[in-house]
């Protein structure tokens, strides 16, 4: 493992499309399938991700600069965590838990959440702070789990398929 060390705060879990996520103290889940649990899991929907995260730090800076304080379940991202830049992990492998992930991309905020607090400067204070990831390796995550980068990063090549090499 190399980089900074973060900690799952939350972990947030909506059954069925257009609820509002509720949260659990731990997770389950499965390579390629997602949390279960939740509603996106095992969705066959190539645009779809295994597991969102966003930042913690985002919103205490979102209420200092916008007087805008949020929950951080209604930005509809599964895991929120602290001490770590979810955009180090865009490209490579990282663990919550006893999860091996690899980031995909950005998972940026969205016009139901500027419609559900009923301004866009959420937009605004939220750019950036998520991440949509896929699950490599399943197990538990809980509340207070480590999230870090891994030794190994992945790159995608031509054929969409990871490789993996060694950062040494």
């Amino acid at each position: 493992m190399d980089g900074a060390i973060g900690r799952v705060e939350a972990i947030y879990l909506a059954a069925v499309h257009g609820e509002a996520p509720h949260s659990v103290e731990s997770a389950v889940g499965h390579a390629g399938k997602g949390l279960e649990g939740d509603r996106n899991f095992g969705d066959a929907d190539p645009d779809s991700c295994n597991i969102t995260l966003i930042e913690a730090e985002r919103f205490e800076n979102q209420a200092a600069e916008y007087g805008l304080d949020l929950d951080p379940a209604l930005a509809r991202r599964q895991v929120l965590v602290r001490g770590v830049d979810l955009g180090d992990f865009v490209g490579r492998r990282f663990q919550v838990g006893e999860l091996e992930c690899e980031g995909e991309e950005r998972c940026e905020p969205c016009n139901h959440l500027a419609k559900l607090v009923g301004t866009q400067v959420v937009l605004k204070g939220l750019l950036h702070s998520g991440l949509r990831g896929r699950i490599l390796r399943g197990g538990t995550i809980r509340i207070g789990d480590e999230v870090q980068l891994s030794a190994v990063h992945s790159t995608r090549g031509s054929d969409g398929l990871s490789d993996s090499t060694s950062l040494g």
